[in-house]
């Protein structure tokens, strides 16, 4: 198809405001699917992203429109996530485009994610065509909400489309402001042939499948390519597009999105960001690719089974493929064995990661607690970084240690700004600024520690403010603190999986908390196990779990009584020896208790 009629362009929103539900209308009306194949959400292609309702991965479509001018149009789509934690996959979708539609819920307004996602968006001067999504129900103010879009972010009021993704109302206008507002692609279709790999995930039979967005040339049938960052020259099994689901195609041209069957088996040949090139075709500079992304949260993956280490290794790779934002390394442990350091751009990201993990690879995992990466300037001048507690140097050897503070975005009404407020103050924030945005609602900006917000101060926010509020946030910069390890002793063993990095003055109550809550969901033994909390040799808190209790007197009925305190005595050696051979088993539940730990 001439370049001329070639549009590719995203979705981008806050999480739930109607993103993909409009891009099962925009497949609709270019009748791309059928009415037989339609079903809700048909780009969240896996159960996670149904049952959750929020997208997980970014899909591509191509979809063929005829315009109200008769021309036929090419409109590559690419349906993004909305939660804060797939930032990246936006910002890779938003890479491979000329233009976004900005969907804002005509109910609730402009949200934190909103904008973060427009920002991006503008990064990459693409064009915006901001549309109001939800007009048909009854609370729906899309006067109100066009004239904020207006103020915050400058676009015209008059431009901003309202649309129904679930009626379809207002489709058609937004196709034709697809057409008239997106540029087409840049590119030389005659020039050597390049493509940038903004997606992949693996295929048993096909191996690596890269999505790509082809910048320059054509891509045929029996073409020879070469993939920079690992050297590698290879035959494509198939190369075609999705409509949405993979169809072969003869050629991928200039400003086309498509796939590249690889053939390949290693996983790690092919990443995302990389260049693809015509093999042997003279000097081609690669494309610029993506910044590196950088994990916020850390956490440790171990399988129950021992022997599933190998098939947890191999999900991890296979995963890695589909989410270029997991980064792994081989960790051990005391207390669970053998197994990996993970690291996330968030606690949503990590529950995702582990479900995926489990259902899609039927393993049976054990994670342990998150944690952030931490500073630590020793006192012979050498600086390390950590992200595992058990990795934490003794007392006596640490100068200063510095943890990474977040800048926080929360969006609220006006009524719950006392409740946002405690709840900052009391994990350490520091409030910035305050702006109302209008008469109801108020941008609240702080800097928090990350520690403290990994916990559950979103879940906490959502509580305060009935599920109103919204956040976003951004890395801000490592400040000293006084931080401490605070160990947890099973049966007089430390058990490093459960092994937290907090502040000084936290350490008492979330010390008590933690053991309080252990010995609810340790089973029981037969014998005594203590449990302690202890910050270096210093133990802060300790309660201890019962043993079982069998009356080995029953039987001595009558007779003297120093028969009894002979099978007693007996008793009380047998149940010292169990314990010193005796071995608790921390159950899964243990771990996730260091996650739920709150400040209420």
């Amino acid at each position: 198809m001439n370049q001329d009629k070639v549009r590719n362009f995203c979705i981008i929103a806050h999480i739930d405001h109607g993103k993909s539900t409009l891009a099962d209308r925009l497949l609709q009306s270019t009748g791309t699917i059928s009415e037989r194949e339609m079903q809700e959400q048909v780009l969240d292609s896996m159960d996670l992203e149904r049952e959750k309702g929020v997208t997980i991965k970014a899909s591509a479509v191509r979809m063929n429109y005829t315009a109200q001018d008769g021309e036929i149009y090419q409109l590559n789509l690419i349906d993004t996530p909305g939660h804060v934690d797939f930032t990246y996959e936006v910002s890779r979708a938003i890479a491979a485009c000329e233009g976004a539609i900005l969907v804002v819920d005509a109910t609730q307004g402009i949200e934190a994610q909103t904008l973060a996602n427009l920002y991006l968006a503008l990064e990459y001067n693409l064009e915006i065509i901001a549309v109001i999504n939800k007009v048909d129900l009854q609370s729906a103010q899309p006067d109100d909400v066009a004239q904020e879009i207006e103020d915050l972010i400058g676009l015209d009021a008059v431009d901003v489309l309202p649309v129904s993704a679930k009626t379809g109302v207002g489709v058609d206008v937004l196709l034709e402001a697809v057409i008239e507002r997106i540029p087409p692609p840049q590119g030389n279709r005659e020039a050597t042939f390049r493509a940038l790999i903004f997606d992949s995930h693996y295929d048993s039979y096909k191996g690596v499948i890269a999505y790509v967005r082809v910048m320059d040339g054509r891509l045929r049938r029996q073409d020879m390519v070469y993939l920079f960052a690992t050297e590698r020259t290879l035959e494509p099994l198939e190369i075609g597009v999705f409509r949405p689901t993979m169809q072969e195609t003869d050629n991928l041209q200039a400003g086309e999105v498509g796939y590249i069957a690889t053939g390949l088996k290693t996983i790690r040949d092919v990443r995302v960001g990389d260049t693809v090139a015509l093999a042997g075709k003279g000097t081609v500079t690669p494309l610029a690719g993506y910044e590196p992304v950088k994990p916020m949260v850390y956490a440790g993956f171990f399988p129950t089974e021992a022997e599933d280490y190998k098939l947890l290794k191999d999900a991890l790779e296979k995963l890695q493929l589909n989410d270029a934002s997991l980064v792994y390394e081989p960790e051990t442990s005391q207390a669970l064995g053998f197994g990996f350091r993970a690291g996330f751009l968030g606690l949503f990201h990590m529950e995702i990661i582990q479900e995926r993990l489990e259902r899609e690879y039927d393993l049976d995992l054990l994670a342990t607690a998150p944690s952030v990466e931490y500073q630590i300037l020793k006192t012979d001048g050498e600086q390390i970084i950590i992200d595992n507690p058990a990795d934490m140097p003794e007392p006596t050897y640490i100068d200063t240690i510095s943890e990474p503070w977040m800048h926080l975005s929360v969006f609220t009404p006006a009524d719950y700004i006392g409740g946002v407020m405690e709840i900052s103050t009391r994990r350490r924030g520091e409030m910035i600024k305050m702006e109302y945005l209008d008469e109801t609602r108020v941008l609240i900006e702080f800097n928090l520690p990350l520690s403290e917000m990994i916990i559950d101060y979103y879940d906490n926010l959502k509580s305060i403010t009935k599920g109103y509020a919204s956040l976003d946030y951004k890395f801000g910069d490592y400040r000293p603190s006084d931080l401490v390890k605070l160990e947890v002793l099973v049966n007089k063993e430390p058990v490093d999986a459960l092994s937290v990095i907090i502040h000084r003055d936290q350490s008492y109550p979330r010390g008590q908390k933690l053991v309080s809550r252990l010995k609810k969901v340790i089973p029981r033994q037969m014998f005594v196990v203590p449990i302690q909390a202890a910050v270096g040799k210093k133990v802060i808190s300790r309660a201890n779990i019962k043993a079982y209790r069998k009356d080995v007197t029953a039987k001595c009925y009558g007779g003297d009584i120093s028969r009894k305190k002979k099978l007693l005595q007996n008793q009380a050696k047998a149940k010292k020896r169990m314990k010193m051979l005796g071995k608790v088993e921390v159950p899964q539940e243990a771990f996730m208790t260091v996650l739920r730990l709150s400040d209420e």
